[in-house]
């Protein structure tokens, strides 16, 4: 079974400087049939002016999950890091027992837009953590490429919770499956382009919950970039 939650279904935050597209109720956007799926609590799409940003703020028992589609995203946090997000950088937060972060545009002249995603910790009161690795280009060119995962690998970045982020960027006609263990469940998210997936049309900012699917099949409509979970 495959639902489709289209992008222009989803909450929106308008502000001067910051274009926010909820995917699931977030902030002041309420939706009771729309609070989350499984153990993802956010996806939202940000659009940032140059030289703007969310100023020092907290959160506590989430994992925190911030990718670059493009431009340049600046990061501080209470833990002592400070980074530039980039495309291809995946950036995560453990906020556990407490973390107090900012992120503001790196750019003056060029705005920034980027994914972030909040998931469900297995468990509360974790130590704070950040990590931050980087994914080649090419690397996710025709194939999904493993970014995220429960398991510990240095390969690539470790989120507590049962669950694996894959990211894809397909060109017309590029075709990638992807298989489900038992009792497992999928979120795509169209982040770029379109796409198919078992047939099912999906356009830019399109998501699309994905239960009882042993298997499905990805299909590049024309070019695009997508995000896959696999969840429990």
């Amino acid at each position: 079974m495959i639902h489709i939650r289209p992008s222009g279904a989803r909450g929106q935050t308008n502000l001067d400087w910051l274009d926010s597209r909820h995917t699931f109720s977030f902030n002041t956007y309420r939706d009771p049939a729309h609070t989350h799926f499984r153990k993802l609590r956010v996806i939202n799409e940000d659009k940032v002016k140059p030289g703007m940003g969310f100023g020092t703020h907290s959160h506590s028992d989430m994992e925190i999950l911030t990718w670059v589609l493009e431009g340049a995203l600046e990061h501080k946090d209470s833990l002592g890091n400070g980074s530039i997000i980039r495309p291809g950088d995946l950036q995560q937060m453990t906020a556990g027992t407490g973390i107090m972060h900012s992120e503001f545009n790196h750019s003056q002249t060029e705005p920034v837009h980027f994914m972030q995603i909040w998931v469900f910790p297995n468990e509360k009161g974790l130590r704070p953590g950040y990590q931050q690795l980087s994914f080649g280009r090419d690397e996710m060119q025709g194939r999904l490429l493993k970014i995220a995962s429960g398991q510990n690998s240095d390969k690539v970045v470790h989120i507590n919770q049962d669950a694996e982020l894959y990211v894809a960027v397909l060109q017309n006609g590029d075709r990638v499956r992807h298989s489900f263990g038992e009792n497992r469940h999928g979120w795509i998210q169209v982040m770029r382009g379109a796409t198919t997936v078992n047939e099912i049309v999906l356009e830019a900012g399109d998501g699309a919950s994905i239960s009882d699917e042993s298997t499905i099949e990805i299909a590049a409509a024309r070019s695009t970039e997508i995000m896959l979970f696999d969840l429990a």
